[in-house]
């Protein structure tokens, strides 16, 4: 039967119509299956509907037909179809399939058989998704009279299958290489095949199928990767690390086809980049500088802008910051820790030297004045992940971190380090100079360091009065702050020796009662006309 044909009945949707075509399709064994991709898609798009048990079989039937031919594969090798398949032959963990119905079973494991011997990214796909677990759960029921032995066999070897695949960094690092296209011209440096010197914006878009596989790798790589910067990594690791390094510099400087897929393929990229080793990291900055590249101190930045350009998209985008933008400012972050060069190219970006004095650090379109903003966000992980880039950012100098963010900003952060006495933190920086513009330096006497803004100077409110109505100001200041602490509406702290805030205890309290100038009863008024 002509495949348009077959295509233009499923694609009406109805089963009646799929399951005519679809059994005439099966029966003709000898049917060419070249350029059946939308028939797999379409077969899927069935499967993930209630169907009739006839249809049902009959679309299984014809996935493993589709799968038994390596160029039709494409449409199957994603965790959504494995996982439609994995669900048909029981083999799904969770939520765990109830499905008895042997001949669906079976037609289920042959496609999924299929799959895996010709695609190392679906044997990925299958050990992500703990395939041989289901297996092993499933081949303990089989011993029922009621599975017949074929039902097992398919098992067993399905679970053989499993076993001979391994899942290793250079494995799948390999596989991502090999979907890109890539050469490398350069230890650790890559292109893309018949590319060679290309600068990254003339390159040609990923292909749709190129970014689907990529995209799912870069999945699994994450997974297995998940806690690789929590721990000290060998030589031989740290040597793989870095070779995936530079394919994930790659995939940061490359373009898929449309900016939405675009986004989805870099966050990918920057969520692994971000569970790699730091040391390992310095794969980034290692392409020569090239005509058109971003360069800083002699070493190539386009890798590090590329990154700083992201993070700043998400930031203005608004939306689940805490998902969509930590990934690439912690990134940013840890990198500006390690790296001098990647730390000083981010200031130059983020803290140019200030020439602004008149608005306050949180006012204005700047970058730098957006991640002032977050240091106040409700989120506290958003709120810490902000200051704490800024801090790095200003090597971790508590009198730096004020001039750029304003001390009431800069508080939180400070005060959870025990540096509200000022300071530096224990990070290890290079020594350079804090250049100040003659703008900053002529308003630096009049800056308030609290709002970190020029502010005109204010009338001393205490100006003209007496002792005696000084202390009666006080007294009332002590007065309202005793009451407020009474009702539990505040919390009196103190600052400590070692720079932290601690809550005042009673026998602190009592100390200040008995202070001869804070005695807590109220004064009389020094301007009524009564004497005291």
């Amino acid at each position: 039967m002509d495949l348009r044909v077959i295509i233009e009945q499923m694609e009406t949707g109805e089963q009646d119509k799929a399951l005519a075509v679809l059994q005439t399709f099966n029966k003709e064994v000898n049917t060419t299956t070249a350029g059946s991709r939308r028939l797999g898609e379409l077969v899927l798009s069935f499967l993930s509907r209630e169907l009739q048990p006839s249809c049902l079989l009959a679309c299984l039937e014809t996935v493993r037909i589709l799968t038994r031919d390596k160029q039709c594969l494409d449409p199957f090798i994603s965790r959504s179809a494995m996982l439609t398949l994995a669900h048909y032959s029981g083999i799904e963990s969770s939520p765990p399939s109830e499905n008895t119905d042997q001949e669906v079973i079976i037609e289920a494991l042959k496609s999924i058989c299929n799959i895996l011997l010709h695609s190392l990214t679906a044997q990925v796909i299958a050990a992500d998704l703990h395939f041989i677990d289901g297996i092993a759960e499933r081949l303990k029921q089989c011993n029922h009279p009621t599975w017949n032995h074929e039902v097992r066999d398919t098992f067993l070897y399905t679970q053989q299958l499993q076993e001979t695949i391994c899942c290793p960094l250079l494995v799948l690092g390999n596989q991502l290489e090999a979907t890109l296209c890539l050469c490398w011209p350069d230890p650790l440096v890559t292109a893309r095949a018949g590319y060679e010197g290309f600068p990254p914006e003339e390159l040609p878009q990923l292909s749709r199928q190129q970014t689907e596989l990529a995209i799912e790798i870069l999945k699994i790589l994450f997974n297995i990767t998940f806690d690789t910067n929590r721990r000290k990594v060998d030589e031989e690791e740290a040597v793989e690390y870095r070779y995936l390094g530079a394919l994930l510099r790659h995939c940061l400087m490359s373009q898929a086809d449309g900016e939405e897929r675009t986004d989805e393929f870099h966050s990918h990229t920057v969520n692994l980049l971000g569970n790699l080793p730091l040391p390992c990291l310095d794969v980034l900055l290692l392409p020569k500088v090239e005509h058109g590249s971003i360069e800083y101190m002699g070493v190539n930045m386009d890798a590090v802008n590329m990154l700083l350009e992201f993070m700043e998209k998400k930031l203005d985008r608004g939306h689940k910051l805490k998902e969509t933008l930590l990934p690439s400012l912690n990134l940013l972050t840890e990198s500006s820790r390690i790296h001098r060069e990647t730390r000083k190219f981010l200031r130059s970006k983020v803290l140019p030297p200030l020439r602004d004095v008149t608005n306050r650090p949180e006012v204005g379109s700047a970058l730098r004045n957006k991640l002032v903003r977050l240091m106040t966000h409700i989120d506290t992980d958003v709120k810490d992940c902000a200051a704490e880039f800024l801090f790095v950012l200003c090597k971790e100098s508590v009198s730096r971190f004020i001039k750029y963010t304003g001390y009431g900003n800069a508080a939180g952060l400070l005060a959870a380090r025990g540096l509200l006495r000022g300071g530096r933190d224990s990070g290890i920086y290079s020594e350079d100079e804090d250049s100040e513009t003659e703008e900053y330096r002529e308003a630096k006497p009049h800056i308030n360091l609290i709002t970190g803004v020029l502010e005109e100077e204010q009338p001393n409110p205490m100006e003209g009065m007496t002792d005696e109505q000084k202390e009666y100001e006080a007294m009332k200041l002590v007065n309202m702050f005793d009451r407020l602490s009474r009702t539990n509406l505040i919390q009196p702290m103190q600052l400590n020796s070692d720079g932290k805030m601690r809550e005042m205890t009673a026998e602190d309290l009592n100390k200040l009662a008995t202070n001869p100038l804070f005695q807590s009863q109220e004064p009389a008024d020094p301007d009524s006309e009564d004497e005291t």
